[in-house]
């Protein structure tokens, strides 16, 4: 696990200056404590910080093919990359070291940009072709690593993270207004494009070519559901064996590995399949609150630890700590995401750091065999309307009626969703109907910039992806939409960069591409069986994971900001949010701001609303003003690195 960086410009008799690179390197160094590298050959630099993982004696980067033809910077982990090197080495190919980044090297010299195809694991990386001076950029299947890129007219420049293309005086630091509606309708930033102006992200399961000024984008990968029939038998012993695989695969490591502990089932199953398959101690970590109205997930994550015998940990923060780090959350992320849990994330992360350098989670279990309570109403949802026929729209009205009478909120949300396709209303798993950014109550926006908000481009990401799933039934719909946004991007991204900002390695083995295209090719009625959901998964880990976790109800990982937001946080909310600085950005009425802030304090609501807020205005204050005071000094991010002078 890495970071990488670098440059290619188009006019080939120039060069790349060695000290931009350097300059990159150093806003993504808490990516790569372990070394540092940079490989300059006229109009191309590569750069590379090094978390060593594997091959810790010689895998450093950028490296090379025998004749230093082919260069590569690389992020990620080749869990395959022993069987490839095999096959390499019988089809003539000589390694000089032990690590997976040489795999690649040789494998593209072997297929060219077909190399993505054989490679089963997650990855980001540049490589560099000297021979036809060809840059060549490629992305993992479903997104796991970061990787983003600015076209100029003069050159593309790519990176792990977006703070090192803005170290390039080339690359303008601009905000795009128009994605604003889109992060806050769905509250995290769908799709290719980002919150800055020029810079986008290359899109999972695909590729990217560099070659005389053309950039050519191509998709190689994507998942499709197609149902094979089988019993329930024969798809439990499939999907058994396919995760002992893929957990057997995430344990290759030449340094401890730990787990990160949720309280539920995916990572109690993950630290589970992993006994006996590794000769290292293992160790769990988790966090949790003692907050009323909020489950407190350590005891589970403890149950979970006495089972398999891990050596646990565990922690809990504070409002106050909370509070302080989220400038630094902002500046990690550098995509604005309203994912509270993120923060959680971070310090669990920073106390696995005294204990490991690599640590396996559970993450995409839900997306693949539909784990949310959200698929299951929304299936029941539609047999519901296809029983009701034309009767559809009385219910509709009672149940708003029915909301009116008895403040039945989570009633009250299915009533306009009676009488409307999924397309309309889907915007997301974390987005309510009910939200008061959809519904735009009493004028969010200025009236100024009211007039440069397109709703409809802010939700073309979904409408795109729904394009892709004709022909497929409502639950896999929900399940490929969710997988190819907000997995995708919020919850890896959050994974990713809360991880990586503690030089942490986190590895996602329910993510395997296998995995996925084994879970897209099972009947519905396999993942959600009458009420039950993730049906399949349960019966493979039911003599696996303890009962009182395989049967408990979902609550993701809560963290009580809510509560924090209209208490011990209120003051500084309210300060930041009606401050001149925030208001005078004209973007948003004054009045609709406080009457988020009044229903916060008096009823507890919006609470995720005015989250999404705060992290816009501290994105502007931090990557736009340069603000100092935000983050100069703490937490070792001296200013000199976060901005370009």
């Amino acid at each position: 696990m890495c970071g990488i960086c670098g440059k290619v410009g188009f006019d080939r008799s120039g060069t790349v200056n060695p000290a931009l690179i350097g300059g990159m390197l150093r806003t993504i160094a808490h990516r790569g404590p372990d070394g540092e590298g940079i490989h300059v050959s006229g109009p191309v630099g590569l750069g590379h910080r090094r978390l060593a993982i594997i091959d810790l004696n010689t895998g450093q980067q950028p490296l090379s093919n025998e004749d230093g033809t082919v260069w590569i910077t690389f992020n990620g982990e080749i869990y395959n990359y022993q069987e490839l090197r095999k096959e390499l080495i019988a089809s003539g190919h000589t390694f000089r070291t032990q690590s997976d980044t040489e795999v690649i090297v040789h494998l593209y010299e072997e297929r060219g940009a077909a190399c993505v195809e054989k490679l089963r694991g997650m990855f980001a990386f540049a490589l560099w072709d000297e021979r036809d001076k060809t840059l060549f950029l490629a992305r993992d299947r479903v997104g796991i690593k970061p990787l983003y890129y600015a076209h100029t007219n003069r050159s593309v420049v790519f990176a792990s993270e977006i703070k090192a293309i803005l170290a390039d005086p080339e690359v303008d630091r601009q905000v795009q207004p128009e994605m604003i509606d889109r992060f806050l309708t769905f509250q995290y930033l769908p799709g290719e494009e980002t919150l800055f102006r020029g810079i986008r992200k290359l899109a999972p399961g695909s590729y990217m070519v560099v070659r005389d000024g053309r950039v050519d984008i191509r998709q190689y990968w994507d998942l499709h559901f197609a149902p094979v029939p089988r019993s329930v038998d024969d798809a439990a012993a499939e999907l058994l064996e396919l995760l002992e695989e893929s957990v057997r695969m995430h344990m290759i490591s030449d340094v401890p590995v730990g787990f990160l502990l949720s309280g539920g089932v995916d990572s109690t199953a993950v630290l589970g399949l992993a006994v006996g398959k590794t000769d290292k101690p293992l160790s769990s970590y988790t966090l949790g609150f003692s907050a009323k109205g909020i489950t407190d997930e350590r005891p589970y994550a403890r149950l979970a630890a006495r089972t398999y015998g891990s050596q646990h940990h565990e922690l809990t923060i504070t409002a106050k700590e909370f509070q302080d780090f989220l400038p630094e959350y902002v500046w990690y992320m550098e995509e604005p995401v309203c994912e509270p849990p993120a923060i959680a994330l971070f310090y669990v992360s920073r106390l696995a750091k005294d204990y490991v350098k690599v640590l396996l989670s559970g993450e995409g279990g839900d997306e693949a065999f539909a784990g949310y309570q959200n698929y299951r109403s929304l299936v029941w949802l539609e047999r519901l309307k296809k029983a009701l026929g034309p009767f559809r729209g009385t219910v509709s009205s009672s149940l708003l009626l029915l909301n009116r009478l008895l403040s039945l909120e989570k009633v009250a949300k299915f009533a306009p969703l009676m009488q409307i396709p999924l397309g309309s209303y889907y915007y997301s798993r974390t987005s309510s109907p009910l939200s008061f950014f959809n519904s735009r109550s009493d004028g969010l926006y200025s009236e100024g910039f009211a007039q440069c908000v397109d709703q409809d481009r802010s939700i073309q990401v979904l409408r795109d992806c729904l394009t892709n799933t004709n022909g497929y039934g409502m639950l896999s719909k929900m399940l490929y939409v969710d997988t190819k946004t907000w997995l995708t991007d919020d919850l890896l991204v959050k994974a990713d960069k809360m991880t990586m900002a503690n030089s942490i390695e986190l590895r996602v083995p329910l993510l395997d591409h296998k995995v996925l295209e084994f879970a897209a090719s099972l009947p519905e009625n396999h993942k959600v069986r009458g009420f039950t959901t993730k049906f399949i998964a349960k019966k493979v880990l039911e003599r696996r994971v303890p009962e009182p976790i395989l049967n408990r109800r979902k609550t993701g990982f809560p963290v009580p900001y809510a509560s924090w937001l209209r208490t011990e946080m209120r003051e500084w909310l309210v300060d930041l949010l009606l401050d001149r600085r925030t208001l005078e950005r004209g973007y948003f009425n004054r009045k609709a701001i406080e009457f988020l802030l009044s229903e916060s304090a008096a009823h507890g609501r919006y609470s995720k609303e005015l989250f999404c807020l705060a992290v816009l205005e501290l994105w502007h204050r931090v990557f736009l003003e340069g603000d100092e005071s935000l983050l100069g000094g703490r937490a070792g991010l001296p200013s000199e690195v976060v901005f370009r002078s």
